[in-house]
């Protein structure tokens, strides 16, 4: 028998769903690079459900309470006095979702003893300190792919969102106006725009490849480039580094997951080396960017518009910064929870659990961590370290 800590975000604020907007989901058999999507042995849910908040329990109560495990579900996160951290010592399994992070720092895997697996519901475990969890043989896995089309669909969307100036417009509308001229004063078309992802993984190479109808010119960097066949197709112009590719750019999208090599990559230096008055979209991670440095480019005008879904920590402080910036079209970290992603990771999530459980190997693309050290899509995406540093920060949002 093993507990089952759960970490997931709040229901919504007039409780859970009793019905939804469309009946169904679209039949998903298989991810664009051929990998198949999750394989449980069953799930107890209805594609379409939610599943991601604490009610919805990403629909494993049945599954694990009929195998004699402990489920604890839970949002209270943060703090020295919060269910998670009063759970911690009898914790075999800890589960949370990049949305609502479960921070698990050294000193909190110090306080677990009898840890062994730390799973996210989605991608991105940058929330866990790697370095901790290698050095105490913590395995840490992800739902790798899962919702990578929904993140790549939500930078597309922001793109055009902060270019076309529609959240200001949008206002204009709700507050009963018919402001055309302040409208249009900062809306822009993108064809002709040069585009450029951080990273060409999965959500960077998905994003490049609905931009190219827009009639944009396409770039990229990633350390490993991309086969000359794809950027051929694409038409693709590959960059040597950062700094090459962001000073010819109209707009950028940084695709590329935190640890500590990427750690404020977008700091006041590599700011100013963009283009005055390009767009920056972030639905990687927010410590990506330096906080202080993203307000001065918006304040200065050396960008136009900053948007992204993430933030640090999470949730933001009611005090941070980037919600009262100018030319902002920030959200909360949703791109990757969509109804339809949530189908996926929570899938995933019983997928890796039933392995687990049942001594099977887990999928090699599913792993971050194992026996030690970086293993499977941890090793190709990740580095050694920790980037769980100002994480306590978090708990200002229930104090504020």
């Amino acid at each position: 028998m093993a507990k089952i800590v759960c970490v997931l975000y709040d229901d919504p604020v007039d409780g859970y769903p009793k019905s939804y907007a469309r009946d169904d989901l679209p039949q998903i058999n298989r991810y664009p690079d051929g990998q198949t999507l999750p394989t449980p042995e069953a799930i107890d849910f209805q594609p379409g459900m939610l599943l991601g908040s604490v009610s919805g329990e990403l629909g494993l109560r049945k599954y694990l309470e009929s195998q004699g495990h402990i489920l604890i579900v839970t949002s209270d996160k943060d703090g020295p006095d919060s269910v998670l951290e009063r759970e911690l010592p009898d914790a075999e399994v800890i589960i949370s979702q990049p949305f609502w992070p479960a921070y698990l720092t050294a000193e909190r895997i110090a306080k677990a003893p009898k840890l062994k697996l730390a799973l996210t519901a989605g991608i991105g475990s940058d929330h866990i300190d790697l370095q901790a969890a290698m050095d105490r043989g913590i395995t840490v896995a992800e739902v790798t792919y899962c919702n990578s089309i929904s993140v790549a669909e939500h930078v597309v969307m922001m793109i055009l969102g902060l270019v076309r100036n529609y959240i200001p417009s949008y206002q204009w509308v709700v507050k009963g106006g018919w402001n055309i001229a302040d409208c249009v004063t900062r809306s822009y078309d993108v064809e002709g725009m040069h585009v450029g992802t951080v990273a060409a993984g999965r959500i960077g190479l998905a994003v490049l490849r609905r931009l190219k109808p827009f009639d944009m010119h396409l770039h990229y960097f990633d350390r490993y480039r991309l086969p000359e066949a794809v950027e051929k197709e694409l038409g693709l112009t590959w960059h040597p580094s950062v700094e090459d590719m962001v000073k010819v750019c109209d707009v950028v999208t940084i695709n590329v997951p935190l640890h500590p090599e990427t750690e404020n990559l977008f700091n006041e230096q590599l700011l100013s080396k963009m283009k005055r008055g390009a767009y920056l979209v972030n639905t990687a991670r927010g410590k990506i960017c330096d906080r202080e440095a993203i307000v001065r480019a918006l304040e200065t005008g050396q960008l136009a518009g900053y948007a992204g879904d993430v933030w640090f920590p999470q949730p933001a402080p009611k005090d941070h910064p980037w919600r009262a910036m100018p030319h902002h079209g920030m959200t909360p970290h949703i791109s990757g929870t969509s109804l339809s992603a949530q189908a996926r990771y929570a899938a995933g999530t019983r997928e890796i659990l039933e392995c687990w459980f049942e001594g099977r190997p887990i999928r090699d693309e599913y792993l971050i961590v194992d026996g030690g050290k970086l293993a499977g899509t941890g090793a190709h995406s990740y580095s050694a370290g920790n980037a769980t540093g100002g994480s306590e920060e978090a708990a200002k949002f229930k104090t504020a």
